[in-house]
């Protein structure tokens, strides 16, 4: 599990401002919108869009906004110049970086992650230049106050769990497990193998990975940057 994996989960647990809550409401509702041009309207039919409800409700989204979503998509016209984009690059250090992103304007989308790239270090290239150094996993976060995390994380392997991760207060697994606190669920991009990086260049990453997150048409940044606690620690102390 790599450190950005980390660091995403360590600003869940902090929570986020007003204004990140708007950023994080206008990527579910294209997402939602999307899953629903897919596969229709009914979330039992529509596993795609179920998992997204899911996502919406464990940041909050209002049940309003939600079905405001399914209704816009469901509408005629609506939704239909969104697409799907994966991109890739190298951030400081060689870094693998692959993102995924809804937009309904594709130059705008490549000239703000381009832009983001060129100011941390980092370069765009070419499609499948590293997506093949990633593999496309569920992932579980289990809340694990008031268990043994290391007991959990067993329970998952004997589950038949591909990887685990024990981090302060949670575990993230890639099976679910019954009698479990499931906190998140997701569809994740994992890295083969991981890269450590110098502090420069780790400093430079972490700041890199935050801009491409705050982009609106950004759903998802993976990398197979791996960052010591030390690193994340003083990141956070900005």
């Amino acid at each position: 599990m790599s450190g950005h994996s980390k660091w995403s989960q360590i600003k869940r647990q902090k929570g986020v401002t007003d204004a990140k809550r708007g950023n994080i409401f206008t990527k579910l509702t294209r997402e939602i919108m999307v899953a629903v041009r897919q596969g229709g309207t009914s979330p039992e039919g529509n596993f795609r869009l179920r998992l997204v409800i899911q996502k919406a409700r464990e940041n909050n989204m209002p049940f309003d906004n939600i079905k405001r979503a399914i209704d816009k998509a469901s509408g005629p016209g609506e939704g239909v110049s969104l697409a799907e984009v994966l991109l890739e690059g190298y951030g400081p250090g060689g870094v693998a970086v692959i993102l995924d992103a809804t937009t309904d304007n594709r130059n705008r989308l490549l000239q703000e992650v381009r832009t983001a790239f060129t100011h941390h270090g980092g370069n765009l290239s070419e499609s499948g230049s590293v997506n093949w150094l990633f593999d496309v996993r569920g992932t579980i976060t289990v809340d694990s106050k008031g268990k043994k995390s290391d007991d959990l994380a067993l329970y998952a392997i004997d589950a038949g769990a591909d990887d685990v991760s024990v981090g302060d207060g949670y575990v993230e697994v890639y099976i679910e497990g019954r009698g479990l606190s499931i906190t998140s669920t997701e569809i994740s991009r994992v890295a083969k193998t991981n890269v450590d990086l110098n502090e420069k260049h780790a400093l430079q990453m972490l700041k890199l990975l935050d801009q491409l997150e705050e982009l609106d048409d950004v759903q998802r940044v993976s990398s197979n940057a791996n960052f010591s606690d030390a690193i994340l620690a003083k990141y956070a102390q900005g």
